[in-house]
């Protein structure tokens, strides 16, 4: 079995551009981990600038290690090496989403590290995580895991790579203690929550010009293999009330157009197609500025999906030329009275005057709704059909509705709300297909079962720590299983609860 891992592994590392090999002679070995699939984690733009900063210090070796990459039955190896596991000193997870939650645990399970921060010592790795899921809201992991990282890699990951190399003969438990100094690092095991005094500030940094957030590593075995990505900004100043991301990654900050460029011509060399990413690409203050280098420097550009307002005629243009088949917008919501509640901030005029700019342009557009978010009624529903038929009336081409059950996030204004139940989740979604898709409208929806599932992990505390530790795999009839076994009702995580109400994660300072 485990030769048949390195031979996958060296066939993986043979299609890669910009792998970073080491030599292992006196370095901090770092396994850095992502807990999804080896295409998903190829296409995380965290996931890549995190294995750049931790490999730019000389004193460092990091390697990457994924879920599943050949097989649960398999040892957990690293990826450019095929060492263990159990040869890094430290296992560092980042993480984006809470339902990969239970694939951490598998992989630690294959590793055959201890499940329980306290049942390990100096001859386990130190496990640390990042990232904006766990970061927002540690409890759910906080019995696993030695060290969070609350913020962003590029404030955090200097001082801890400093005190790791300097503290590598340390104890554990002089180790946490020290650790427990760095801002931005929550230490369970020393700052129990129900003790904890000093709030844990989230750190940023406020110049990104001064750092590099591109892809690093390039390969086709992925969904954006034929791009190289590139930050342009952070954050958001929309203040949409259901979004994570936009509020965590607060306050708006952006890249100068000739940073931008300089990047992207760095990245010519390996591919002519550049991936913008941010929050909100078309609110980029120079979008004008930098597409029009971007396409003096010969490249194509491409973007995950754009704001009805504004819409800029540069950036449509240059859509179109690369090549772009597949253009997406978001109303969240059919209604104006409910665009207005969740403050996305979109009219019906601006979303029909894009649709109509859209068409003749792009072969495909595609559509993000939410269902259930708070103050939703029927008649929202109705009117979320209604709005996607008038749209296909417009849009000739191949129109796709992708249906999102809302889940409410820790940091966000929504943070309180109740979650709908999965009867009216279910049933909603259930209206909106037979009302569009004999249309010709394809929609795509989430699991509502799953949905809430994810919504305990994202408001819950150490008592869904538990329940993810007695699981052996993802799936609902365990995972209700589990709750079971440890007492956990679910129902009380996904209830609406008093505005001002103390919250598990109320010790996290997002500073906003």
């Amino acid at each position: 079995m485990k030769w048949e891992h390195i031979a996958q592994a060296r066939e993986t590392l043979s299609r890669e551009e910009g792998t970073i090999i080491k030599d292992w002679g006196g370095k901090l070995p770092i396994a850095l981990a992502f807990p999804n699939t080896y295409t998903v984690g190829m296409s995380s733009l965290g996931l890549q600038s995190v294995y750049g900063l931790f490999n730019a210090d000389p004193r460092v070796i990091c390697e990457r290690i994924f879920w599943n990459l050949t097989g649960a039955d398999r040892p957990l190896l690293a990826l450019e090496s095929q060492r263990p596991v159990g040869d890094f000193d430290v296992l560092a997870f980042t993480c984006s989403f809470e339902m990969d939650y239970f694939h951490i645990v598998e992989m630690l399970r294959q590793a055959e590290i201890p499940l329980r921060a306290v049942e390990r010592d100096e001859t386990h790795p130190l496990l640390i995580i990042g990232g904006p899921a766990p970061s927002a809201n540690p409890l759910p992991l906080a019995p696993i895991f030695d060290a969070f990282a609350i913020g962003e890699g590029e404030a955090i990951i200097p001082p801890l790579v400093d005190l790791l190399y300097e503290q590598a003969s340390a104890s554990r438990p002089q180790l946490l203690a020290a650790l427990a100094e760095i801002p931005g690092l929550f230490i369970p095991n020393l700052q129990p929550v129900t003790c904890n005094l000093q709030p844990v500030q989230r750190q940023w940094v406020r110049d990104l010009d001064a750092y590099s957030t591109t892809s690093v590593v390039l390969t086709r075995d992925t969904e954006f293999g034929d791009m190289f990505l590139l930050e342009i900004s952070r954050g958001c100043g929309r203040g949409c009330r259901f979004c994570l991301a936009g509020h965590w990654y607060r306050p708006v900050r952006e890249r100068s157009p000739e940073v931008l460029l300089a990047q992207a011509e760095r990245g010519k060399r390996y591919r002519d197609r550049v991936g913008l990413v941010g929050a909100a690409i078309s609110d980029y203050s120079q979008i004008e500025v930098l597409v029009s280098g971007l396409r003096e420097l010969g490249m194509k550009i491409s973007v995950s999906s754009l704001r009805v307002d504004p819409l800029p005629e540069a950036l449509l243009e240059a859509l179109a030329e690369s090549g772009t088949q597949t253009l997406t917008l978001a109303p969240e919501a059919g209604s104006q009275r409910l665009r207005d509640a969740i403050r996305k901030g979109v009219s019906e005029e601006a979303l029909m005057e894009a649709v109509d700019r859209a068409a003749g342009r792009f072969p495909h557009l595609k559509l993000y709704y939410m269902v259930g978010l708070p103050t939703e009624t029927e008649a929202g529903v109705e009117a979320l059909v209604e709005l996607t038929l008038a749209i296909k009336a417009r849009f000739p081409g191949r129109l796709t509705a992708n249906v999102t059950p809302f889940v409410p996030k820790a940091h966000t204004p929504f943070q309180w709300a109740a979650m709908a139940s999965q009867e009216a989740l279910e049933r909603r979604i259930a209206y909106i297909k037979s009302q569009l898709q004999p249309t010709g409208i394809e929609v795509r929806s989430e699991s509502p079962a799953w949905a809430r599932v994810q919504g305990v992990l994202a408001r819950g505390d150490e008592r869904v720590g538990e329940v993810l530790m007695r699981m052996r795999r993802r799936s609902l009839a365990g995972w209700r299983r589990a709750c079971k076994e440890v007492g956990l009702k679910p129902d009380v995580y996904l209830q609406a609860w008093p505005v001002g109400e103390s919250l598990p994660w109320g010790f996290i300072d997002a500073g906003l």
